[in-house]
């Protein structure tokens, strides 16, 4: 009896949906993290152009600020789609995936070691920048420090929408390497988790539409609609006080 009780009380779950992510190609401006170790730690100040400490600080002052954490520590990628780094020099990456990106670095860094056990490369994308406009309780520029972030997390991190925004028609403008490219998204449609705009890439744009009819309702939307009504109200009384006092 207990066993069937248990079982009224989970939640069916819907149809699972398989998600659609291609390897990002790297762009121009876009930064990138590279960290390379290896056994020898005067190899590792030359790499890394830095000591531990300063680095530690950038990213703590970075976070503390709320601005961008590897704008300082990172490496942009220029417009010839070349990085510079320490003592290898310049490595051209537009276009290629991060793991392509670490293969050359690996290929230059094993030149300065004895065998491949010798050394550690890392290369990752330093954050996911992006933009929110349009109805966002905080619409602005943000980067998060993840590989991988959804559009749902994205608004999220802007604040949610506002009451009033049309979660029909949402526009998301993604670069890329021949220009840009404007979609349409139905928020509230399931099937955006199948596509290829479920994932944020970087330097995205979303942009939320208001609705076109602004009911009176709760939150915010009805507070700023009776401090108007208010502020009519008190108008008209101080007209209607001095027009009778004359």
């Amino acid at each position: 009896m207990q066993e069937q009780d248990a079982d009224k009380m989970v939640a069916t779950s819907g149809d699972l949906k398989v998600h659609k992510y291609e390897d990002y190609k790297l762009q121009l401006n876009d930064v990138l993290d590279v960290n390379i170790r290896t056994t020898s730690p005067e190899l590792n100040l030359l790499f890394n152009d830095s000591d531990a400490s300063s680095s530690s600080n950038a990213m703590r002052g970075g976070l503390a600020d709320g601005g961008d954490v590897y704008f300082m520590t990172g490496y942009t990628i220029d417009d010839e789609g070349y990085i510079e780094l320490p003592v290898i020099g310049n490595l051209k990456v537009v276009g290629l995936t991060v793991e392509e990106a670490k293969t050359i670095v690996e290929e230059e860094v094993i030149q300065y070691v004895n065998s491949a056990s010798d050394y550690f490369v890392r290369v990752r994308l330093g954050g996911m920048r992006y933009s929110a406009l349009g109805e966002f309780n905080n619409p602005g520029k943000y980067t998060i420090l993840q590989n991988r972030v959804t559009i749902f997390e994205a608004i999220a991190n802007a604040g949610e929408m506002t009451t009033v925004a049309n979660r029909h028609k949402v526009t998301l403008i993604r670069q890329y390497p021949e220009g840009s490219k404007v979609y349409k998204m139905n928020l509230l449609d399931e099937r955006i988790m199948e596509s290829d705009l479920y994932f944020l890439r970087p330097n995205d744009l979303i942009y939320v539409e208001p609705m076109k009819v602004r009911e009176l309702g709760t939150g915010a939307t009805f507070v700023q609609t009776f401090q108007l009504l208010v502020t009519t109200l008190t108008l008209g009384v101080l007209i209607y006080n001095a027009t009778n006092n004359n």
